[in-house]
């Protein structure tokens, strides 16, 4: 016959202890997740989330900065040979040759006195240094040179070999001038200036015409007033 134990009373209370025990860690990790859920969210960001940096600027932080613009490259103005203000002005059978200077603006100093008894035998057009100088007719350049006196000058023939015209005390010449080279009314040749003897304080174009003989030559010629033919008007 079998004979029955009977059950120990430490086991009952360790099994007890023991079920206690998972059950309260249970109700924790049930509790644990609502109060997780119900937790407003923390000012740290999350393991996961990806910090892109904003593009750094002139001083701001949200601004980026923009790339720099090369300028654009500009053409060259271009001359007109008739008009007024910045261009060349047309008047009497001649071109004006300063830049912006009208007929009522010249003065007639042809027969002006200089120095050891000499005649004027041009006439002088006052402007600011650097201002552009046209050729007053079509024709071609005969000489380029430099005196003491005219300082950088430029002597044009016409197309007929019968007039020289002559400008002088420049400050330099237009880009593309050499001797022989054709031009055409209005054409730019060069810049007012006070080379050769003309005063630093007042610039100016010396501009003088004369009719050429049979021999042709630069250098001589019989000078007449550029005055008249450039519009002006006795006063």
């Amino acid at each position: 016959m079998r004979r029955e134990r009977k059950p120990s009373p430490l086991r009952g209370l360790l099994l007890f202890l023991l079920g206690a025990l998972v059950g309260a860690n249970a109700v924790y990790f049930v509790m644990s997740r609502e109060r997780a859920a119900a937790a407003p969210p923390s000012d740290s960001s999350p393991p996961n989330r990806v910090e892109i940096p904003l593009p750094i600027g002139n001083g701001s932080a949200s601004t980026p900065t923009p790339p720099a613009q090369t300028p654009p490259v500009l053409p060259a103005p271009r001359v007109s040979a008739t008009g007024t203000g910045t261009t060349a002005v047309t008047s009497g059978a001649l071109l004006i040759p300063v830049q912006g200077v009208t007929a009522t603006q010249l003065l007639d100093t042809f027969t002006d006195a200089r120095s050891a008894g000499r005649s004027h035998d041009a006439i002088d057009i006052m402007a600011a240094a650097g201002t552009p100088v046209f050729a007053v007719a079509d024709g071609h350049v005969e000489k380029l040179f430099d005196s003491k006196q005219g300082g950088i000058t430029l002597y044009q023939f016409d197309p007929q070999g019968t007039r020289a015209y002559y400008y002088a005390h420049l400050q330099g010449y237009a880009a593309g001038i050499a001797e022989k080279k054709a031009l055409k009314r209005g054409e730019l040749i060069g810049y007012v200036g006070s080379t050769g003897n003309a005063s630093a304080e007042a610039p100016h174009l010396h501009f003088a015409i004369f009719v050429l003989g049979p021999e042709k030559q630069w250098w001589k010629g019989e000078a007449i007033n550029p005055y008249p033919l450039l519009g002006g008007v006795p006063r």
